[in-house]
Formats: C-alpha cells, structure tokens, sequence
C-alpha cells in the first residue's frame, strides 16, 4: 500500500528466481523466472492466472506490446512474442549470440 508502506499481497509460485516484472493492466502483473517461465497474476484475487512455457532457460525480461501481445527475453538468447488472447506463443527471434 502506498498510503501506508505495508506489503499487500505475495505472489507465490515460481520455482526460481524472478528476473523481469511488468504490468499488463491495472489488474494483472507479468513475471518471468528463472524458471523458464512466464506468469500472469491478477492482483486482486492474488491467483496465478495464467503460465506459459516455451523458453529454455531463465526469462530476463518482459514487456507488453502496444496491441496488448507480451513480448519476453531469454538467457536462450531468444526472444518470444505471445498471443495473450490464444496463450500461445506467436514468433521466436534467434540470433543474439553469448559474448
């Protein structure tokens, strides 16, 4: 709570760290872990809402598109564009290369 500093809600169900945190709505908050995967949690309920999978090793970022897609990036060095509306995962960009 802003108003009060105190903590509000803890969003539990990763199994590894998290790395990347953005918001989808006023409702809904994105995270990505270590884990491999992405997760979306509504805020109100305090529930997972929804988990997807497709990358190969932790997610170090994520971000929404302007059209509402979610966009996220992997140390498997690729990036994933997601269809929120379908749950699936839409386009893979390769190409970035480790050091």
């Amino acid at each position: 709570n802003l108003e009060t500093g105190k903590e509000i809600a803890t969003l539990t169900g990763h199994r590894g760290r998290i790395r990347a945190i953005a918001l989808l709505d006023e409702k809904l908050v994105i995270s990505g872990s270590d884990d491999f995967s992405i997760k979306i949690w509504n805020l109100e309920t305090t529930k997972e809402f929804l988990t997807l999978t497709g990358h190969t090793r932790g997610v170090r970022a994520v971000a929404v598109l302007p059209d509402g897609r979610l966009i996220s990036g992997s140390s498997d060095n690729t990036i994933k564009v997601w269809n929120l509306e379908t749950q699936k995962e839409e386009l893979t960009l390769t190409g970035h290369k480790v050091g």
